[in-house]
């Protein structure tokens, strides 16, 4: 399949943002130019437009005169409603005047979170109004109310595009997807979906239904039971790309019933990781379905089966002819034997992986005379993640390698340390995660992190290290201004100097550069730390925390009050894991003390929403 379909949702979601920052400059000076936009040709002002979403055509000229308003509704651009985080007058507003007289025009249609869903699909059959919509994206929509809806969207003739994520996991795996595989047109599905608790098992996958779907590119993200994976790939006979990112075989796997054969005669990229350890069922679908693969990747973890380079060439050679690219990634435990990789690599050195031109190295990370590691191949490395380890030993490894990473978007940093002479460049990264164990601290940070990657160029921050002090993220975001998402696993103020001149300037600098409209806080957070928070980020839309909860409601007054200047451009609350009895606790106090007008809440996954 074309690249361009690969990663359709990607450029939907990052070609606004591109555009917006071209002309960031330029939307400023909108009013204070009134007049001289009035000499402007149409043609012109058209062009101005493809640089900016509809909300900023709307925002920015809708408003100046009768000729602009005309402008802006019959824009190309509006057939493209790709919504992020606005309040919830904004988005009536925007709702109103653009997407209602526009609904039989529009294309595209992103809505960001569970209340503009509820909003313009207040009854399902609303979507029969977008006759001519191609691809809609929802974000966070609850599983039974998407099943209403899904029932309409039968009935849009042009509908080819589906991105959804869902929240509240109620309802089976085999309703959704046998209300997906229903619609007729559908070629790009990407499906994303979470069990909240780990204990939580995944569900049978036995649909009701022998429909065949046209679906040819699905990706799935959330817990997948193996032993649908066959029922699954029966019911796509055009498939051409699959990807799922977690496959699992239930305590108790079950055989489903032996279906007729079918040839997946399209199908050739396939990408799959498995959280289970029986090669020996998966071996089984290879040899079903995969004749026509030329891309296999592959993610495992504690199954050295699937290392097997004499069972995988025989497996190519015999049932997957076709294939050109064969990229595995391995983790696993692999105690005290040193030398446990390197026998392994050295059985994929034959001259059939040669041919294939198929190489293979790997990291690995002791600690307490206990050794984990990854086997991944290469030349070159083509994922868009990559996970770094260091080998904290004097031995070198001449099966390491410094690597081309320009493919990789998103780092996940996974060691302790990093030494200066393991460290590898990644052009493109615009996405970090530091995992838990990382322990560096001070200025050492920025200057390894400034060595691996650009950082003025991340937009993603992640640190889930609760060993990375605040004062080190402060000074991390000194040099990463573009971050617009920081998600932090730590109590702010825990060793923070609040009150320390050095510390007051540095925090000045952030408060007037950073970007930051998203924060994530996934350890519970006081008063006193979402005040410091609120000080830091002005420019926050939407903030997630779990938080104390007997200081829950002294957090929501003071992020409602109006007084309060810094909480000026929030308009969107989760409060997580959340007691049930919160919610309405949270409704009488916004109401005794006035503190919203218009509002919407719910509670979903055992957490409180509310927007306003």
């Amino acid at each position: 399949m074309k690249q361009t379909k690969r990663q359709h949702n990607d450029l939907v979601q990052n070609s606004s943002s591109n555009k917006k920052r071209k002309l960031e400059d330029q939307i400023t000076m909108i009013n204070s130019n009134k007049y001289f936009l009035e000499d402007l040709a149409n043609e012109i002002l058209y062009e101005i437009f493809e640089y900016l979403d509809p909300y900023d055509i709307y925002k920015g000229f809708y408003n100046l005169s009768k000729r602009f308003q005309n402008l802006a509704i019959n824009s190309n651009v509006l057939t493209k409603i790709n919504i992020s985080t606005i309040s919830k007058s904004n988005f009536e507003d925007y709702y109103r005047n653009i997407v209602i007289p526009n609904r039989n025009r529009i294309k595209l249609l992103r809505l960001s979170n569970p209340f503009t869903v509820d909003i313009v699909f207040a009854l399902p059959r609303t979507i029969l109004n977008f006759g001519h919509l191609e691809t809609l994206i929802l974000d966070g929509v609850q599983i039974r109310y998407f099943t209403k809806v899904v029932r309409h969207l039968i009935e849009l003739p042009k509908l080819h595009s589906l991105t959804i994520s869902l929240t509240g996991y109620k309802q089976s795996l085999d309703v959704i997807f046998s209300n997906i595989f229903h619609l007729r047109k559908l070629k790009y599905c990407k499906i994303e979906y979470e069990i909240k608790r780990l204990e939580d098992e995944p569900v049978q996958l036995d649909f009701t239904h022998r429909d065949f779907s046209p679906i040819e590119c699905l990706i799935i993200n959330g817990r997948f039971p193996f032993n649908g994976f066959q029922n699954l790939l029966w019911r796509l006979p055009q498939l051409q790309h699959l990807s799922i990112n977690c496959l699992v075989q239930p305590f108790y796997y079950v055989e489903q019933e032996k279906l007729s054969h079918i040839e997946l005669k399209n199908l050739k990229y396939v990408s799959l990781q498995f959280e289970f350890k029986h090669f020996d069922n998966f071996e089984k679908i290879i040899k079903e379905f995969f004749y026509h693969v030329q891309i296999l990747r592959l993610t495992t973890c504690f199954d050295t089966d699937c290392l097997n380079a004499k069972r995988w060439q025989k497996l190519i050679m015999s049932y997957m002819p076709n294939l050109r690219i064969f990229d595995i990634n391995h983790q696993d435990y692999i105690g005290k034997n040193n030398f446990t990789y390197h026998h392994i690599i050295n059985q994929f050195n034959s001259s059939f992986w040669i041919e294939k031109k198929c190489f293979f190295t790997h990291q690995h990370d002791r600690k307490n005379q206990s050794v984990s590691g990854i086997l991944y191949s290469t030349a070159p490395y083509r994922r868009k993640d990559y996970t770094y380890y260091w080998e904290p030993v004097k031995t070198k490894c001449s099966n390491i390698e410094k690597e081309n990473f320009n493919s990789v978007k998103h780092l996940y940093i996974a060691s302790e340390e990093i030494d200066d002479n393991c460290v590898n460049y990644f052009p493109n990264v615009n996405e970090l995660s530091i995992k838990n164990k990382f322990k560096t601290s001070g200025d050492a940070i920025i200057a390894i992190l400034h060595r691996m990657i650009p950082l003025r160029q991340l937009t993603k921050l992640v640190i889930e290290s609760h060993l990375f002090s605040m004062e080190d993220i402060i000074n991390l975001l000194r040099f990463t201004p573009n971050v617009h998402t920081l998600s932090l696993n730590l109590y702010i103020l825990d060793d923070f100097n609040i009150n320390s001149n050095k510390q007051k300037e540095i925090c000045q600098y952030i408060f007037k550069k950073n970007k930051i409209q998203n924060l994530i806080l996934n350890l519970s957070c006081s008063l006193s730390e979402i005040q410091f928070i609120m000080s830091l980020f002005p420019r926050l839309k939407c903030l997630k925390a779990e938080m104390e909860r007997k200081e829950i409601g002294q957090i929501i007054r003071f992020l409602l009050t109006k007084a309060h200047n810094n909480t000026r451009n929030l308009c969107y609350l989760c409060i997580l894991e959340a007691p049930k009895v919160c919610l309405q606790e949270t409704k009488v106090l916004i109401k005794s003390e006035n503190l919203l007008n218009d509002y919407s809440i719910k509670y979903m996954n055992r957490d409180i929403h509310l927007w306003w």
